[in-house]
């Protein structure tokens, strides 16, 4: 499976202090970044909100950070902000390299002498991430011998992984650990960061009010973004922020954020229309991934 990812906005960060001034900055712990392997986190206000969620990869002496394209202008924005008297430098490579990803499960060494292969789990599994100049963008698959999956395929596939996406299950209202990217984002160890009071005092609680499940839809016709979900007593108790068809399961399933107390896996509630008060389906929760 070959995932292009060329659409992310990548960001290159230099300078002396380019180490210690991430640290401070992001979720996850950069100080043991080691060549070849690219490292999820979070970018955060003080309040623990997210400003972004972007992977990280160590490039000779600079960091080269990917996020989701509609964070190209607020998330280095939102970096540069803290960077006062720190010897650190931006500069926007989007439009200089080519991103892939793929599961294979071994690349042949030296397979891209022009370009750089780093292990990340990206999708909750492992595979390699393939960074090459944009000029190289249509050897990747050759060399490969992978096709790139299509759009809706990898639509499908993200929701069938359980990844959270930026402007569906990630917003500036979404606290990491209510997307479980506490889990892969967020390092309790380390020293402090932008919004580490708030993370660590979540964890000391034991739970957020609100949690991304799966769901299935187990009557109905369509799931949609956006159907809410509701009880028998007509309490909403979620509502759904990705849908596709999964030809796996051969039912529509989504992502939606369901109310603490209401997350069992198992549980039944009825799918209602956005806009209206009518009831259209049925979909069972589902623990994620909603396919291992």
């Amino acid at each position: 499976m070959l995932i292009d990812l060329s659409s992310r906005a990548k960001i290159r960060v230099t300078g002396g202090d380019r180490v210690r001034f991430l640290n401070g900055q992001l979720s996850n712990e950069l100080r043991q970044a080691k060549p070849g392997q690219t490292i999820y986190a979070c970018v955060l206000t003080a309040k623990g909100k997210l400003c972004g969620d972007l992977f990280v990869t160590p490039i000779e002496e600079s960091f080269l950070l990917d996020c989701h394209p509609a964070l190209r202008e607020t998330l280095p924005a939102r970096l540069e902000k803290y960077a006062i008297a720190d010897d650190v430098e931006f500069s926007d490579q989007s439009e200089e390299f080519s991103l892939f990803h793929t599961l294979a499960p071994n690349l042949p060494d030296g397979i891209l002498p022009e370009g750089l292969v780093s292990r990340c789990d990206r999708f909750g599994l492992e595979g390699y991430d393939l960074l090459v100049p944009i000029t190289l963008k249509n050897v990747v698959p050759q060399l490969l011998k992978e096709s790139v999956l299509q759009a809706a395929e990898f639509e499908t596939f993200r929701i069938e992984r359980g990844i959270p996406e930026w402007g569906h299950e990630l917003t500036e209202d979404v606290i990491p650990n209510e997307a479980g990217l506490d889990r892969r984002a967020v390092s309790y160890t380390k020293g402090c960061y932008v919004g580490q009071e708030v993370i660590s005092r979540l964890k000391s609680l034991g739970h957020v009010n609100r949690k991304l499940c799966g769901v299935q839809l187990v009557d109905g016709a369509i799931l949609t973004s956006g159907d809410k979900l509701v009880n028998d007593s007509g309490q909403q108790t979620g509502f759904v922020t990705s849908a596709a068809m999964s030809s796996k399961l051969e039912t529509w399933i989504g992502l939606a954020y369901i109310k603490r107390n209401f997350d069992q896996p198992g549980s039944r509630y009825r799918v209602q229309n956005p806009d209206n008060s009518d009831l259209i389906g049925t979909a069972e929760l589902r623990s994620l991934p909603i396919i291992p």
